[in-house]
């Protein structure tokens, strides 16, 4: 499967580069800003990806999300597909608190389970444990070793598994992001102003990802798919 970027930047033009952001969000304001935060656009865009890029999908076995932050994907995913179970992963519980009772809420505890995780994952056996599909969304930004996501999805998913990976990626300029900040979240408290402005700086490019994949050894297509998001969508072949 080939590697597909689309909107690349002009010859020439000046990039901006990466400011990377704390790994963890740990704060419990931005556990509780983040929990009520509407985030449905975005989530709404990942499921309709998922289900547009794997139409084939069994709809059965488990998946893992990671960085699955206040459950908000798996709680959609589970309504979605009423016949898997799933795992979700995140390094902070003040993220995962929320999620906790999201998921109670539902009375989804028997289907979902959340677990207080970094990656490397200690959590799973090494290659024992693989997941028909793995999903992360908004996670990639986080981490100062992007590879251990890769690695995690190469060592994790089941064969033929399906594997979707959506983050921001980072504007051409201070303004650019500044923008961005000012159309979709003016009217969000200012702590989740600020959050989003930190990781549009610290999100990675197009060919930042790719060359990610390359150095992985996963040919997953890669594209943008609104004006701040890209997402990296790929089926198990290795």
């Amino acid at each position: 499967m080939g590697v597909l970027v689309l909107g690349a930047i002009k010859k020439g033009a000046a990039k901006m580069e990466r400011i990377a952001e704390p790994e963890l969000m740990e704060g419990e304001e931005q556990g509780l800003v983040y929990a009520q935060a509407d985030f449905s656009e975005a989530n709404r865009l990942f499921l309709s990806l998922f289900t547009e890029k794997f139409s084939c999908f069994s709809g059965k076995g488990e998946i893992l999300d990671l960085g699955c932050g206040p459950a908000d994907i798996l709680i959609r995913f589970a309504r979605a597909y009423p016949d898997c179970t799933f795992v979700g992963l995140d390094g902070a519980e003040t993220m995962l608190a929320p999620g906790r009772c999201a998921v109670a809420q539902e009375q989804l505890e028997h289907r979902i389970a959340l677990h207080c995780q970094h990656l490397p994952c200690s959590f799973l056996p090494d290659g024992q444990r693989q997941f028909q599909a793995i999903l992360a969304n908004s996670f990639l930004h986080h981490l100062h070793r992007p590879e251990v996501l890769w690695q995690t999805i190469r060592e994790y998913t089941a064969p033929g598994g399906a594997v979707l990976v959506m983050d921001l990626f980072r504007p051409e300029s201070i303004e650019a992001a500044r923008y961005l900040v000012s159309r979709y979240a003016a009217d969000e408290p200012e702590t989740l102003q600020e959050d989003f402005y930190n990781s549009l700086l610290a999100a990675f490019r197009p060919e930042e990802i790719q060359a990610q994949l390359k150095q992985a050894g996963l040919e997953f297509c890669c594209e943008k798919v609104s004006d701040r998001h890209i997402a990296v969508w790929g089926s198990r072949t290795w």
